[in-house]
């Protein structure tokens, strides 16, 4: 059989690897330990250290590779993990590292100092810094009271200057940090240096962008979630002096319950349920949920009116609006019973009207309609001709309805006439 003989080869040749295919070991601990001992050498000074890491990042540490365990030293003083903080060799902790900080805020913020000059010198580091944090903040639980408190307090230091979002504390809302407390508490203190840095508006503003305004019950145990245990939320937040995340609070809860209503009307016209049945249930959720009537209105109005394939000529429309809203004139009547309802009503009809420009010659005949139906009042009406009207088609609106209101004001209270659609 016949064999590929060998190549000779030269006695004390080299082998030669191209750099592009070494591959250095990663190795965290070691440069833990090369960092620790930078930092012992610098001391308590944090002009010192902001210096020590300048000019380290440019020669003997290599921050592009090891910047999570850069930043694990900063923050706690060794390598973070499930179980804790990992000293260095012969047990050492970095001198000067946030855990290792007076719990003050004038400390804290000469802290936030070293971490900006690090990054602006830096600026690869900044999207390592976000991931950092989302690692460090789920082992919290490792974390002594104060050093989450003084975490706590940074991270709301650094959310008001941009290094992080606030996005990044949704990481917290699991079960093994809810379950104690230890998210509520944390968040909390995020949210109060938040308001004593930046101001209220900028807190409510940043919470809603981030979309925390609709997560805010998940940093609170399992067992005080929901309506029924919104007192617990209230006082854990005023207790705080963040009343105004309680308002948020409300105000979201109820646009969910907003959103179920509609969903539910959705459902029962689809399926044709009758206009005494939807009075019914949707009478029993508002009053369960604590809806008001105005905002009841709006939905079932728009509810309705989204629910139709209305013709596309306009023609046609009026007809076809005016057979459809004749089977629910006593749905929206039971929704409006005093003059801000009413005034509501035509102010959301005026609204679509304008908005659907193949309505806009049917507003008056879909107001005479539920006038004739005692859904509207003639004080009502006239209140929104004379100064209660909205500016969207104000000019066209008034005019068609122009001789529909002389009649209700040169009207007889005892006449029977009625006034005839145009």
């Amino acid at each position: 059989m016949n064999q590929r003989a060998e190549k000779p080869v030269l006695s004390g040749q080299r082998i030669k690897t191209r750099k592009r295919d070494e591959k250095e070991k990663f190795d965290s601990t070691g440069f833990r330990n090369l960092l620790l001992a930078g930092l012992i050498e610098v001391g308590t000074d944090l002009d010192a250290l902001s210096k020590y890491l300048d000019g380290a990042g440019n020669s003997k540490l290599d921050y592009r590779r090891y910047g999570e365990t850069l930043f694990d030293v900063l923050i706690a003083g060794g390598l973070l993990g499930p179980s804790g903080v990992t000293p260095g060799d012969g047990g050492k902790l970095a001198p000067a590292c946030i855990f290792a900080a007076e719990n003050t805020m004038e400390a804290l913020k000469a802290y936030e100092q070293v971490f900006l000059k690090l990054m602006r010198r830096y600026k690869y580091l900044e999207k390592m810094f976000e991931e950092e944090m989302r690692k460090v903040y789920t082992y919290m639980k490792r974390f002594s009271e104060e050093e989450r408190i003084k975490l706590a307090r940074m991270t709301g230091l650094w959310i008001c200057n941009g290094s992080l979002s606030a996005s990044v504390l949704t990481v917290i809302a699991v079960e093994h940090l809810v379950k104690d407390n230890l998210a509520l508490d944390f968040i909390l203190e995020v949210f109060t240096v938040w308001k004593q840095e930046r101001g209220v508006s900028n807190l409510v503003s940043g919470v809603k962008k981030s979309g925390l305004d609709s997560k805010l019950m998940d940093f609170f145990p399992l067992n005080k979630r929901g309506p029924e245990h919104f007192q617990y939320f209230k006082s854990a937040f005023e207790d705080r002096g963040l009343a105004e995340m309680v308002k948020l609070q409300k105000n979201q809860a109820n646009q969910e319950v907003k959103n179920d209503l509609t969903e539910y009307l959705k459902e029962a016209l689809n399926e044709n349920k009758s206009p005494k049945e939807i009075i019914a249930e949707v009478k029993d959720y508002s009053i369960k949920n604590n809806l008001e009537e105005l905002d009841v209105l709006t939905i079932i109005w728009t509810s309705l009116m989204v629910a139709v394939e209305w013709n596309k000529k306009e023609e046609l429309v009026a007809d076809q609006a005016l057979r459809y809203l004749k089977n629910y004139t006593g749905l929206l009547g039971a929704f409006c019973t005093n003059s801000r309802s009413e005034l509501t009503l035509m102010l959301r009809i005026q609204d679509f009207c304008y908005d659907n420009m193949n309505f806009m010659k049917v507003f008056q005949r879909i107001i005479l309609l539920l006038y004739k139906t005692d859904v509207l009042s003639e004080e009502t009406i006239l209140k929104w001709y004379k100064e209660g009207h909205g500016s969207k088609g104000k000019s066209v609106f008034l005019e068609q309805t122009k001789k529909f209101v002389e009649w209700l004001q040169n009207a007889e209270e005892e006449s029977d006439e009625s006034p005839e659609e145009d």
